[in-house]
């Protein structure tokens, strides 16, 4: 008993005992000089630092020989070109703009200016910045030239056969056209809302962005999410548009699709900036489900051309008749 007791007493006595980890002792590990510390004050803030690439997207940006003087000299960095972020000085007498960066393209082509004046004419050199960039400059000119397209197209094709397939208000048997709507709409309402309610966070993912959704917080990694659903959701309705419907009428009806998407791209990015577009997402949603629903469906496939058929009988695709 003595000794149970006794192994009682060491059991308490290590359970009640632990050790404190002061971990590896580093006096120097934030021993940073002025400048290192205002590096990383200035990363925090604009997103960018020392060593940070540039792609000149400006016709040509002029550059300033030296500081304080600011003498501006004949050399110049012209689009395309690459440049690397030297030096970021502050000029408290400059009215227009007091942060100056140096910037080089090399050894040679190097020099100052106005922040304001580099980041209007540059983007990160990253394809995923540039990608936005590209989109955010043209996506009304693509919404436009789509949308005329297909109204041509739909005209021309309503002329010859008085009959056009388009989503939600004459679909074909299959769910992905109307989910990839439904998935853009959503993905346009929640990246207008980032940009009211998550600036910074959007203008950090601009000059470091990433396709991890898991690396982003939550709300960019939805966002993010919702892009990749978007890109699966389009391969998903391309191969079955195209298994669906002949090769015309398959076209017309991609162009058509692309068009609606367009048109619930700028619709909810732009509403969703006066908090209209949740109401909308929810009412569209909704118009969505209940156009699909209303879609005859195909009960049987042809036996010789495994085309959709509402019943057995003669297949007005091939002619061969089904019993």
């Amino acid at each position: 008993m003595q000794k149970i007791r006794t192994y009682l007493w060491l059991l308490a006595a290590l359970l009640l005992t632990a050790c404190y980890n002061h971990g590896q002792q580093t006096p120097d590990a934030w021993d940073l000089t002025r400048q290192q510390l205002d590096s990383i004050s200035f990363s925090t803030t604009h997103h960018y630092s020392q060593n940070y690439n540039f792609v000149v997207t400006a016709p040509q940006l002029a550059l300033a020989d030296a500081l304080p003087d600011v003498a501006f000299d004949t050399l110049y960095v012209v689009r395309g070109e690459r440049v690397v972020v030297a030096e970021i000085e502050t000029v408290p007498t400059d009215t227009i703009d007091s942060v100056w960066v140096k910037v080089a393209r090399d050894q040679i082509t190097q020099g100052w200016l106005r922040e304001s004046d580099l980041l209007a004419g540059v983007s990160p050199d990253d394809p995923i910045s540039q990608f936005i960039d590209l989109f955010t400059d043209i996506h009304l000119l693509l919404f436009l030239a789509f949308c005329v397209v297909a109204a041509s197209l739909y005209a021309m094709r309503r002329l010859m056969r008085r009959h056009a397939y388009i989503v939600h208000f004459h679909d074909i048997d299959t769910p992905y056209p109307t989910l990839l709507c439904v998935l853009i709409a959503t993905s346009a309402t929640i990246y207008a809302s980032i940009q009211m309610f998550g600036e910074e966070s959007w203008r950090h993912f601009y000059y470091h962005p990433s396709l991890n959704p898991f690396a982003l917080p939550w709300y960019l990694g939805i966002f993010i999410a919702s892009v990749w659903a978007i890109v699966i959701m389009a391969v998903a309705a391309l191969d079955d548009v195209m298994h669906r419907l002949p090769a015309a009428d398959a076209l017309l009806y991609l162009v058509g699709l692309v068009a609606v998407c367009a048109v619930d791209y700028v619709v909810f990015s732009i509403s969703t900036l006066y908090y209209v577009g949740y109401l909308l997402l929810v009412g569209y949603a909704a118009f969505a489900l209940r156009c699909y629903l209303r879609i005859p469906r195909f009960r049987y496939r042809c036996g010789a051309c495994s085309a959709p058929l509402h019943g057995k009988g003669r297949c007005p695709h091939c002619g061969a008749v089904n019993e």
